[in-house]
């Protein structure tokens, strides 16, 4: 394993104070990523990594020498998926194509990150175009497995504990599959809650910036960083549960299935009111008009590139992007109509059963063996498609030691909702976390 604790909210206390000495912290850092990422392989290379970090290091103190004024992320190392756009950095998308022709200002979530002193470690590894073409990362659990994808190397970076807090990007489940998979915390806002300009877009309807941490009270900081008008609240009461039984929870492999009630069971035992709700019956339509939509708006993002530079797209993204040409204008609208739709129905559904969040497994086992493939996302899809804020939450392990997840669902705009009542339920489950924070 590969496994270091690096909880943001506690770094980050420690660096603002002076406790943490950065250009230490820095160094060490380095030390560790050329120690290990040659393993786990979750940032891209960069020449003289260590030199520009302590020179920008040297700035940032320059420009904060009172830790009183010290903004809530001072050098705190990002790590950035390879999707975003970031000053100083190519972009390749994981994909074979010249990064000239993909270069683009910086994005904004990198932009109000590094606003508040966050000092960008490097870009990390996704599948191409963030589908589902990996690339090498492995799970820092266990390197005979797939971390997940698509957001690969920024999940394995917090898991190793090279950076206490990367971004990543969700269009089916490439946020909450990977954190489940290597035990971290992964949260998907409200669609657009998060500004996504400066992304190398895969759907516009249906992507999300999304984070990971190795805790709750860290991710609070960079969501109040990130979502548009954040209001710190405090809740006064505890959340009801609501179970959707039938079709969709069936998708879940049997030792899915068997930890994820285990896990109810642990929550009813800490006095959580937990509700079975028949719903998403519908799943395989649900998962067909989702697959309509992003292969549409894929084959659009790449028009142009496509037409110029086809041969060099691997196989995967090829035959998404060649499907997506297909689709008519007619079946495009009702892809992006149905969304709102199954968000409505959802949002009622909890609504009408009383009951506050929707909770499920955030992947249908833990993370498969080899890394051809980056696991399954068929739990995280229906959410993704309703633009529900979701995070995932290590809540067990598996019988091969590899982590497992609960993924906790909140009505549209609730996220500070969700991420508080997800603080509570984190420390239910905190003996199953690989760290000691």
């Amino acid at each position: 394993m590969y496994l270091k604790p690096a909880p943001l909210a506690k770094i980050a206390r420690e660096l603002k104070s002076g406790e943490i000495d950065l250009k230490n912290y820095i160094n060490q850092t380095c030390d560790q990523l050329e120690k290990n990422d040659t393993e786990v392989q979750s940032l891209l290379p960069e020449v003289k990594r260590r030199e520009r970090l302590l020179k920008e290091a040297e700035q940032l103190e320059q420009l904060y020498p009172d830790p009183a004024t010290r903004p809530p992320l001072f050098g705190i190392i990002l790590g950035v998926k390879d999707v975003y756009h970031v000053d100083g950095f190519q972009t390749r998308a994981g994909s074979n194509l010249d990064p000239e022709v993909l270069t683009k200002p910086e994005a904004e979530s990198v932009r109000l990150l590094r606003q508040e002193g966050a000092l960008i470690l490097g870009k990390t590894v996704t599948t191409e175009f963030a589908y589902f073409e990996p690339g090498p990362t492995r799970n820092p659990h266990n390197l005979n497995h797939t971390p997940g994808g698509s957001s690969s190397g920024s999940a394995a970076a917090v898991a190793a504990g090279f950076s206490p807090l990367t971004l990543g990007t969700q269009t089916i489940g490439s946020v909450n599959r990977p954190a489940a998979f290597c035990g971290v915390i992964g949260y998907k806002p409200s669609y657009n809650r998060i500004n996504t300009e400066g992304l190398v877009y895969f759907s516009r309807s249906a992507d999300h910036v999304g984070c990971f941490t190795q805790d709750i009270e860290g991710m609070l900081i960079a969501a109040s960083v990130l979502c548009y008008n954040w209001q710190d609240i405090n809740v006064t009461y505890r959340p009801v549960l609501g179970i959707p039984k039938g079709k969709y929870l069936e998708q879940a492999s049997e030792e899915g299935l068997k930890a994820y009630y285990e896990q109810l069971d642990r929550l009813k035992e800490e006095g959580y009111e937990v509700k079975e709700i028949n719903i998403l019956d519908d799943i395989d339509d649900i998962a067909r008009w989702h697959r309509i939509l992003i292969a549409a708006e894929l084959a659009n993002e790449h028009k142009d590139l496509y037409e110029k530079y086809a041969d060099l797209y691997r196989p995967k993204t090829r035959e998404i992007i060649e499907e997506g040409r297909e689709v008519s204008k007619a079946d495009l609208v009702q892809a992006i109509k149905q969304q709102k739709e199954l968000r409505d129905w959802l949002e009622t559904t909890l609504r009408e059963a009383g009951v506050d969040l929707w909770v499920t497994p955030a992947a249908n086992g833990p993370a498969p063996e080899g890394i051809a493939a980056t696991g399954d996302p068929a739990m995280n899809m229906p959410w993704t498609n309703a633009g529900l804020p979701s995070v995932s939450i290590p809540a067990g392990k598996s019988k091969n030691g590899l982590p497992l997840a609960l993924q906790v669902i909140a009505p549209f705009m609730g996220d500070e909702l969700l991420l508080a009542w997800a603080e509570e339920i984190e420390q239910v489950f905190h003996e199953f976390q690989a760290y000691n924070l």
